[in-house]
C-alpha cells in the first residue's frame, strides 16, 4: 500500500507541529528516519532531538512557566502560550505514539519542556484522557490529559487517536518475496521504510523492542505520511526465525494499526 501524505491537523496546525516535540516531549529533530537501533527516537525529558533523550516536546522556548499571584487564599495561574482549539475534546482517549521503546512520554505540570514532570506514560499507553484544553507555544501544541491519578500536559506530537488494526501482509508482499534480515530490528526497519514517506519525511520509531519465541516480534511507529486525517501507522511485525526457511528473520505477518490525527468515527480516522 502507498500511504497518503501527512498533515497532522489542518494547514494551521501542521505549520505549528513541524517543529513540535518528541515522545518524552522533546521536540527538536523533526525527521527521525531510518536508523537500525533501539535509540531511534526517544521520548521526552529533555528537549533534545528526536533521536535521543526522553520524550517531551521540544525544548522550545516559551519557557514562561506558570506564575502565581494574588492575595492569601487566592491563586491565579497563567499558563505558557495561548489557548488553542485542538482536536482532542473533553473525554477523548488518546494513545502515545512515536516514543522509543526504552523511553517514556513526559506529562508536565504546564505546557513546555521546561515544566516539571508530574507523570510519565509508556510508549504504547492508550489510556490518556483529554480534558479538552489545549495551548499553543511558538513551535508546539500541548494537550492537557489525565494519566492515572495525575492531570498534566503532553506534546500533541506524541499522542494520537488509536484507530483500527488490520492485516497488511498481503498488501505489503504483493509482487515480491518476503523480506529477510539478520536481525528483527533490521527487518522491522525494512518494513517501516517501505511504509514511510519521503516528502514529508516520516519519523520511524522502534516502539516495542524485539522478542523471540515461536516467532520473532517487533513494533515500529511510522509518523507523518502526508495525510490530513491519518497521522501514521503502528506496525507490529512477526517473522520466522533463522533456520526456518532462510538464513535470517523473514517477514511472516504485519498487523497495522492506524494512528489518527484529528479523531475517530468508530475506528476510522476523520
Amino acid at each position: 500500500m502507498t500511504p497518503t501524505r501527512f498533515a497532522v491537523c489542518s494547514v494551521v496546525l501542521a505549520a505549528v507541529l513541524v517543529l513540535a516535540g518528541c515522545g518524552d516531549d522533546d521536540e527538536s529533530g523533526s525527521t527521525t528516519t531510518s536508523t537500525t537501533d533501539t535509540s531511534i527516537d526517544t521520548s521526552d525529558t529533555s528537549g533534545t532531538t528526536d533521536t535521543s533523550g526522553t520524550t517531551d516536546t521540544s525544548g522550545t522556548t516559551d519557557t514562561s512557566g506558570s506564575s502565581t499571584s494574588g492575595t492569601t487564599g487566592t491563586t491565579t495561574t497563567t499558563l505558557p502560550g495561548e489557548e488553542f482549539e485542538g482536536f482532542a475534546r473533553d473525554g477523548d482517549v488518546l494513545g502515545v505514539v512515536g516514543v522509543a521503546h526504552d523511553d517514556t512520554l513526559n506529562v508536565r505540570a504546564a505546557p513546555g519542556t521546561d515544566q516539571a514532570v508530574v507523570a510519565t506514560a509508556a510508549p504504547t499507553a492508550d489510556d490518556l484522557v483529554a480534558t479538552g484544553r489545549a495551548r499553543a507555544l511558538p513551535n508546539s501544541i500541548w494537550y492537557e490529559v489525565t494519566v492515572g491519578a495525575e492531570t498534566g500536559w503532553v506534546s500533541s506530537r506524541f499522542v494520537a487517536f488509536i484507530g483500527a488494526t488490520d492485516d497488511a501482509t498481503a498488501e505489503f508482499l504483493a509482487g515480491g518475496p518476503a523480506p529477510e534480515a539478520e536481525t528483527l530490528v533490521g527487518l522491522g526497519l525494512v518494513v517501516a521504510e517501505r511504509v514511510a514517506s519521503d516528502d514529508p519525511p516520516s519519523r520511524i520509531v522502534l516502539t516495542v523492542g524485539p522478542t523471540v519465541g515461536d516467532l520473532g516480534e517487533v513494533t515500529y511507529d511510522v509518523i507523518g505520511i502526508g495525510d490530513d486525517a491519518v497521522l501514521g501507522y503502528r506496525l507490529h511485525i512477526f517473522a520466522t526465525i533463522p533456520g526456518e526457511g532462510g538464513d535470517g528473520f523473514q517477514l511472516r505477518t504485519i498487523e497495522r494499526t492506524t494512528l489518527c490525527a484529528r479523531g475517530l468515527s468508530g475506528e476510522l480516522c476523520v
